[in-house]
């Protein structure tokens, strides 16, 4: 029985989950094809950003989490093209044929057309953007502590937050809670509990994808550390000054943001559908139309649950599909049949719930028809996170 090559580019949750499967089916060639060489436990990022775990403590090299599997390799290189009618990626790694395509290659924050304000702005989507984050932080406090002019500390001790998602509220709740607890002895010149952390949201709550009350809760939390919490409104300009909020603009050396997403470029190369960001649309089996052979999965894929509702761009959604694809991919690599969908079963995501938290011994958490707020919450938040450590 003939083997077949099976490339993966991406090795983030969807990626690994899928090279873990195959690896498990000798049949398969696999290789995994990254730009960084090492995984990263991306819902931890923000305890990076504010030094409360070391960047090694959420990164593994790609290669000792897949070292066990003898028929899977790891290149590094980013993949520049895909030629579906050659089945050949272009990468830096050279042409990379295969008989099988995987593309998991994430998303990076979308400024909506307003690229110009990252340099003032950074996102978190990665380590050097955390550790970036991290030094812009802690340098304004500094920054605040070494300058004699109050209106230049208040300058330095804004903090702004654009996003009101998970990434979002987890920041502003922990740059409230090193204000006010973790620095607050630490300068002789300004007292650090005065920063002024603001987060803004468009919509009319933070937190649109918990239910209403645990929405609620989330911005009584962040008002309690401390944090102005700005809804319905949208940002207009970044600049090294600071941010314009409506038709208000507000001084602040630090802007950090939350905001939407734009999947990878690469997915336009498909020729193939995709949504205004950029993600790629998908069947029921994760696989492109006319091309039953190349799969999408994660944050890069526009993909529908049985509610007919896209799912959202949780760890655990890439984590499955990544699964599925694997297992699928091995069964009709076993069968010794050609890609097709006919016949294959949809992918379905099982909802384990979702968590966010808020400073500390404080967050949201809903599995089901199950919701925990406050310390329980942040328990089990801990207690989860450890475990996938």
């Amino acid at each position: 029985m003939a083997t077949k090559r099976v490339l993966i580019v991406g090795a983030g949750f969807a990626g690994i989950a899928a090279a873990r499967q195959l690896g498990r089916c000798k049949l398969a060639e696999v290789t995994v094809l990254d730009r960084r060489n090492h995984h990263v436990f991306q819902p931890l990022l923000y305890q990076v950003a504010m030094a409360g775990l070391d960047p090694s403590e959420i990164a593994r090299p790609i290669r000792s989490m897949l070292h066990r599997y003898g028929n899977v390799r790891t290149l590094l290189g980013m993949a520049t093209q895909v030629d579906t009618s050659r089945r050949v990626v272009s990468s830096e790694a050279g042409e990379l044929p295969y008989d099988y395509l995987v593309m998991a290659c994430g998303a990076h924050h979308s400024y909506f057309g307003n690229e110009q304000w990252e340099d003032f702005a950074p996102g978190l989507k990665n380590i050097p953007q955390a550790t970036e984050i991290r030094r812009r932080v802690l340098r304004a406090f500094e920054m605040a502590e070494r300058t004699p002019d109050k209106a230049e500390q208040e300058h330095y001790l804004n903090f702004v937050i654009v996003g009101g998602g998970p990434t979002g509220v987890e920041l502003a709740g922990a740059i409230a809670e090193m204000a006010r607890h973790t620095l607050r002895r630490d300068f002789r010149n300004i007292n650090a509990a005065d920063a002024r952390v603001i987060l803004v949201q468009g919509g009319e709550r933070i937190l649109e994808q918990f239910p209403d009350d645990l929405s609620s809760y989330g911005k009584r939390a962040l008002e309690e550390l401390g944090v102005e919490v700005r809804l319905g409104d949208h940002v207009t300009l970044i600049d090294e000054e600071g941010v314009r909020i409506g038709e208000q603009f507000l001084k602040a050396k630090t802007v950090i943001w939350a905001a939407g997403v734009q999947a990878s470029p690469l997915g336009a190369t498909l020729g193939t559908d995709t949504n205004r960001s950029g993600q790629v649309v998908v069947g029921p089996d994760l696989s492109i139309a006319g091309h039953s052979e190349v799969f999408v999965l994660g944050d890069q894929a526009s993909a529908v649950g049985d509610d007919g509702k896209p799912l959202p761009g949780l760890a655990p959604v890439a984590m499955q599909q990544g699964k599925y694809v694997g297992k699928l991919i091995a069964k009709e690599i076993k069968a010794d049949r050609e890609p097709s969908s006919v016949g294959r079963a949809p992918f379905r995501y099982y909802d384990k719930g979702q968590m966010a938290t808020i400073g500390r011994r404080r967050a949201v958490a809903q599995s089901g028809k199950i919701k925990l707020t406050g310390v329980v919450a942040w328990l089990a938040w801990l207690f989860i996170h450890i475990l996938y450590l």
